[in-house]
């Protein structure tokens, strides 16, 4: 496995891009509606990885740099966007070498805190942020109000960003 810097503009992740919101339409019934610009992913304001088996782009995730609002985001969080891992590569340690990935540069980007938002209908997701500690923060984002909604952080000293 590769993991390699795309930027959220390359072609693969645009492909990955739909991969994961046609994953959220069997989940849930409809994508994630939350905008998304491939500047958003720019470093240093954020990045944006994808993991290569041979030449086949497998598994994929963001981050963006976020500021305090009044829904529990703070200066300094860098928010998760579009982790997701083929079928086909699932349970190869991806997602979780992709998250690593995410987190070191995040931190050495000047982030201290990592927060994002998944569902219900998502334990593997769940079961992965938990097992690398994160834990649950207040809600934030256009899902907030919505009950399937589970929105996790991690400060970057190794505690959950309760």
């Amino acid at each position: 496995m590769e993991i390699r810097v795309t930027g959220y503009g390359h072609p693969d992740a645009q492909r990955l891009s739909a991969e994961v919101q046609e994953e959220y339409v069997r989940r849930y019934g409809d994508g994630d509606l939350t905008v998304l610009h491939p500047d958003d992913f720019e470093p240093p304001a954020g990045l944006f990885l994808i993991a290569y088996l041979g030449d086949r782009p497998v598994a994929c995730g963001g981050w963006r740099a976020k500021r305090a609002d009044p829904h529990g985001l703070r200066d300094g969080d860098a928010e998760l966007k579009r982790m997701f891992v083929v079928p086909s590569a699932r349970g190869r340690g991806l997602a979780r070498a992709v998250l690593s990935r995410l987190e070191e540069t995040a931190a050495a980007a000047g982030r201290t805190r990592i927060v994002l938002e998944t569902g219900t209908e998502q334990p593997e997701a769940v079961a992965l942020y938990t097992s690398e500690g994160y834990g649950p923060i207040q809600k934030f984002g256009i899902y907030r109000e919505h009950p399937q909604s589970i929105c996790l952080g991690k400060e970057f000293g190794g505690e959950s960003a309760v």
